[in-house]
């Protein structure tokens, strides 16, 4: 076993605190790292407060990983000792439904296990997260962190960055495509610049008129205070694909209104409350659609690495001390973070 270092939640209403675990030793097909760095994700907040269920404590968040290889099992064929990696949302599978035989992992048919919240195959026990100083994952779930990429910027990225690559692509935003992006936050922000990467015109959306110089610094084209009702009207029908980001309920009617025909209002943000009835209207008379997006499958993943080293992408982060995650939080609940907190791991132990 491995002796481990980690920051856990103990209950829904203490703050995080010390805690020390022991990871399970390596299989064949096992990875071995020295976590270095984890970004700290809005869904880790939902679910250390349990708003999205029934959660096993103590509990470790984290699921935007990066690290470097320790030590491999004997049968690990694409990672050695000292390469840089990274994990992100899953650490497991069952590999042989459709969803998983396509690289859509996310979409397993028979559940797949998450970096913390699941239950471990190989144990029986519960996973725990990258607010850690190690992890041991099966090597189809560990991705290579591109040469020369900043490894606090690129943790984001596992979470973050394939979250809103993955319907863009999806989607096929690109040159003569415009698309919307909804919230300028950990998300948003990274939005904004793989639809600008790609070619896509970018129009942001945002309550805060405060946000409209760092949207168009990230690569947003226009920008549109969503609470100004003119404005809001100048661009309706005109949009091909809108991505929300938003993790809290609101009305929807207003951005489906925005689309073109056939465009599609794609909801990312994960709210444990209902957003309010929305009309049918807007989907009749403009044969639009209303669609949702998880993550990305593995395969997909490693493509948005490699194409964030391309361009040159990252996540505008903040990096803080493992003991100030509980700081971090409260302040992440006021939006008040440009636009991700990363936690450097060494601060664990030291």
């Amino acid at each position: 076993m491995i002796p481990t270092q980690s920051y856990a939640a103990f209950d829904p209403a203490s703050p995080l605190g010390p805690w020390s675990l022991e990871r399970r030793a390596p299989g064949s097909r096992d990875v071995q790292i020295k976590i270095l760095y984890c970004g700290v994700c809005h869904s880790d907040l939902h679910t250390v407060r349990n708003e999205w269920g029934a959660i096993v404590f103590p509990q470790v968040p984290g699921h935007e990983i990066v690290g470097r290889v320790v030590a491999t099992g004997a049968d690990v064929k694409g990672f050695t000792a000292g390469q840089l990696v990274g994990v992100g949302c899953l650490v497991d599978s069952c590999q042989d439904c459709p969803s998983c035989a396509q690289g859509l992992e996310q979409y397993c048919e028979k559940g797949s296990t998450g970096t913390y919240g699941g239950i471990e195959k190989q144990s029986g026990k519960p996973t725990q997260g990258g607010y850690s100083s190690a992890i041991v994952v099966d090597e189809r779930f560990v991705l290579h962190i591109p040469e020369g990429m900043d490894p606090a910027a690129a943790a984001p990225l596992l979470c973050a960055g394939i979250t809103t690559y993955s319907p863009l692509r999806e989607w096929k935003a690109g040159p003569g495509k415009r698309v919307g992006i909804v919230g300028l936050g950990g998300l948003g922000h990274m939005g904004v610049k793989l639809a600008h990467a790609m070619g896509a015109h970018v129009t942001l959306f945002t309550t805060s008129p405060g946000k409209a110089d760092d949207a168009r610094r990230l690569g947003a084209d226009a920008v549109v205070i969503s609470k100004d009702a003119a404005a809001m009207k100048s661009v309706r029908n005109s949009l091909d694909l809108i991505l929300d980001t938003v993790s809290a309920p609101h009305d929807l009617d207003a951005e489906l209104t925005l689309l073109r025909r056939d465009g599609t209002l794609v909801l990312l943000g994960g709210s444990p409350v209902p957003h309010p009835a929305t009309s049918v209207w807007p989907f009749i008379t403009g044969r639009r659609r209303l669609a949702g997006s998880l993550i990305g499958g593995l395969p997909e993943t490693q493509e948005m690495l490699n194409f964030c080293a391309a361009h040159g992408i990252a996540s505008d982060i903040e990096l803080i001390r493992a003991s100030d995650i509980n700081v971090a939080y409260e302040r992440m609940l006021k939006s008040d973070v440009k636009y991700r907190f990363v936690i450097d791991i060494s601060t664990i132990t030291s």
